[in-house]
């Protein structure tokens, strides 16, 4: 029979303390803007600016050296489906791995843990890339490029889970580069081979069928696919699985949490 909890350990469950975590989180946010894109000029809209320009870059450049249509779907419309997420799961590994090296003075402080300065680096790039998203759709909406989503729901889930995924890859790569020193120098080539493997550029029903199933063995693909069923709705194939996404991100978070959770020991923090 297992013991009952005792009145101090329910305590620890207190919403202000939920409060507490989400106000220091927020916190380091907004002193992550401050410190990357500074208090003058454009400052914050440059964290929306920065993937809009690459997004809108990609969708002229393949506009102009492909047909209109790819395998029946508009190319501008299938780039962009592709290129944000590409943009969300790579920044957030990017700018994951260097976190707590460039951040190593806040950890003197004993309020703000390593997993704090994950979350909030995760948090900011996943709001500036949604909200890229929505300005790219609505300019491609605008020009005749794109409907309006089929399904909201499913491109809502497929955008979150590509986050969730995205955060629980970033915290498992930087873990491990902060054991492996080699790992932390070919980060950058890891996420460019990723890219291939995500689906952004390439739907599942587009590979030959014998290699579908190892295709989908990988987390991201299913994501895409499901984002893209929700803006393309039954008119184009698509093959994934929510559960095997959400079990998937879920494992890498886990891990990642394990693999931050002594990162503090690992660092040269007195």
């Amino acid at each position: 029979m297992s013991p009952i909890p005792s009145t101090k350990t329910l305590a620890r469950f207190k919403p202000s303390e939920l409060f507490r975590q989400a106000g220091i989180i927020g916190a380091l946010m907004m002193r992550e803007i401050s410190t990357r894109f500074g208090r003058e000029g454009l400052g914050f809209a440059w964290l929306v600016l920065e993937p809009l320009a690459f997004c809108i870059g990609v969708i002229i450049l393949w506009s102009a050296t492909k047909p209109a249509y790819e395998h029946g779907i508009r190319v501008a419309a299938f780039t962009m489906t592709g290129y944000m997420c590409v943009v969300l799961f790579r920044h957030q590994i990017m700018y994951s791995v260097s976190a707590l090296q460039a951040n190593i003075g806040l950890l003197h402080h004993r309020q703000i843990k390593p997993v704090h300065i994950f979350l909030s680096r995760n948090l900011l790039e996943f709001a500036g890339a949604t909200i890229a998203f929505m300005v790219v759709y609505a300019a491609l909406l605008g020009l005749g490029q794109i409907e309006l989503p089929e399904d909201y729901l499913l491109v809502y889930l497929g955008w979150m889970l590509l986050g969730w995924n995205g955060m629980g890859l970033a915290m498992v790569m930087s873990g491990l580069a902060m054991r492996f020193e080699v790992l932390e120098r070919v980060i950058q080539l890891i996420t460019y081979i990723l890219i291939p493997l995500s689906g952004a550029f390439s739907m599942v029903a587009w590979v030959p069928p014998h290699l579908q199933q190892a295709y989908l063995f990988l987390p991201l693909p299913h994501c895409i696919e499901m984002l893209r069923a929700g803006v393309f709705g039954e008119f184009v194939p698509t093959h994934y699985d929510p559960y095997y996404a959400l079990a998937w991100g879920t494992s890498l978070n886990i891990l990642g949490l394990l693999l931050v959770a002594g990162a503090r020991d690992l660092l040269d923090v007195e």
